[in-house]
C-alpha cells in the first residue's frame, strides 16, 4: 500500500519590490520583503526505492518533467547520490502567473520534505543553495522566516513585522515574470534602501506599472481594493492584496467583491510550517 505524506507550500507576498540593476548574465538585482501567509498548496509524497520521480497528477498545460517539483525532487537525487524514488501529488490552490511564489512554494516545499523522509541530512543553507539553481524565489520559502531580500532574491535577513491579515484578489489573468522583467519601460535604477528604512520608506512595485500597462484588469482590481486601503501588486503579479489589523476588516472586503471577482484572506505566518524539519 502507498502511503502519501502531506506537506503544506504556503504563499508569499511581496510588501515592495524595488528594481535597483541588472547583471552582466541578465538577471536583475532586486531589494524585497517577503511575508509568509496562511494560505497555499499542498504537496503529497510518498517514498519509494525505486529511483524514479513520478508526478501523479500534473498541472495542466505544464508536462510533468517541467515540473518544479519533480525538478526539485530531481536535483535532490543528483546532489545527494540517493537512490530512492519518490511519487509526487499537489493539491493546486495558488494561481499560476499570480505572484504568490507558488511554484517556488512547492518546490521549497519538496526540498524539505524529500530531505526528511530521505534522511539526507542536509542543512537549511545547502537546500537553500540548490533551491536557487531552480528559482530565486525558493531560498526564502526554505529559509521559512520573513525577510528582507538582496541580490536576485536570494541574500536574505530576518525581519519582524506585526501579524496582520490580508485581503488577496486574483485577477483573471496568468502573468509570465519573463516578459514583465524583460519590458524595456520596467524601471531598473530604483535607488537602495537599508532596511531599517523599511517599511517607513514609501515603498512600491516596480513592476507594477509594466503589469498594469500589459494587463489592463490588474488596474482595475488596484483600483477596486484602494477603496479599502493601501493596494499593491505582489511580484511580477497578477495578484493584488492590501493589509488588515483584523479578521473581520479583511472579511468585509472580500464580502464587498463584485461577484466576478475572485480572492480570499488570509493571516500572516510567523514561519514556515516545515520549518521544524530542518531545525
Amino acid at each position: 500500500m502507498t502511503v502519501f505524506h502531506a506537506f503544506p507550500a504556503p504563499a508569499k507576498l511581496n510588501l515592495f519590490l524595488h528594481v535597483t540593476g541588472r547583471r552582466n548574465d541578465g538577471y536583475h538585482l532586486l531589494q524585497t520583503a517577503f511575508r509568509l501567509i496562511d494560505h497555499g498548496d499542498t504537496v503529497h509524497i510518498a517514498i519509494d526505492g525505486s529511483g524514479n520521480v513520478v508526478h501523479e497528477n500534473p498541472l495542466p498545460g505544464v508536462p510533468a518533467d517541467t515540473d518544479l517539483i519533480v525538478r526539485a525532487a530531481r536535483l535532490l537525487q543528483q546532489a545527494t547520490g540517493t537512490r530512492q524514488g519518490c511519487r509526487l501529488r499537489i493539491d493546486k490552490r495558488l494561481p499560476m502567473g499570480g505572484g504568490l511564489g507558488g511554484g517556488s512554494s512547492d518546490a521549497a516545499t519538496t526540498l524539505i520534505a524529500l530531505n526528511h523522509l530521505w534522511r539526507l541530512g542536509l542543512n537549511r543553507g545547502r537546500l537553500q543553495e540548490l533551491g536557487l539553481q531552480l528559482g530565486a524565489d525558493v531560498p526564502f520559502f526554505v529559509y521559512g522566516r520573513d525577510a528582507f531580500a538582496e541580490g536576485v532574491g536570494e541574500a536574505l535577513q530576518p525581519i519582524s513585522l506585526p501579524a496582520q491579515w490580508y485581503a488577496v484578489l486574483i485577477p483573471p489573468v496568468s502573468v509570465p515574470t519573463v516578459e514583465i522583467f524583460s519590458d524595456p519601460a520596467l524601471t531598473r535604477n530604483s535607488e537602495p534602501i537599508i532596511m531599517a528604512a523599511f517599511p517607513s520608506y514609501q515603498i512600491r512595485n516596480d513592476l507594477e506599472a509594466v503589469a498594469k500597462r500589459k494587463y489592463p484588469i490588474i488596474a482595475e482590481y488596484l483600483a477596486w481594493l484602494s477603496q479599502y486601503g493601501k493596494a499593491m501588486m505582489t511580484g511580477s503579479g497578477a495578484c493584488v492584496f492590501a493589509a488588515f489589523d483584523t479578521q473581520i476588516d479583511a472579511e468585509r472586503v472580500i464580502k464587498a467583491m463584485p461577484a466576478e471577482m475572485q480572492g480570499f484572506i488570509a493571516p500572516s505566518l510567523m514561519q514556515h510550517p516545515l520549518l521544524d524539519l530542518l531545525d
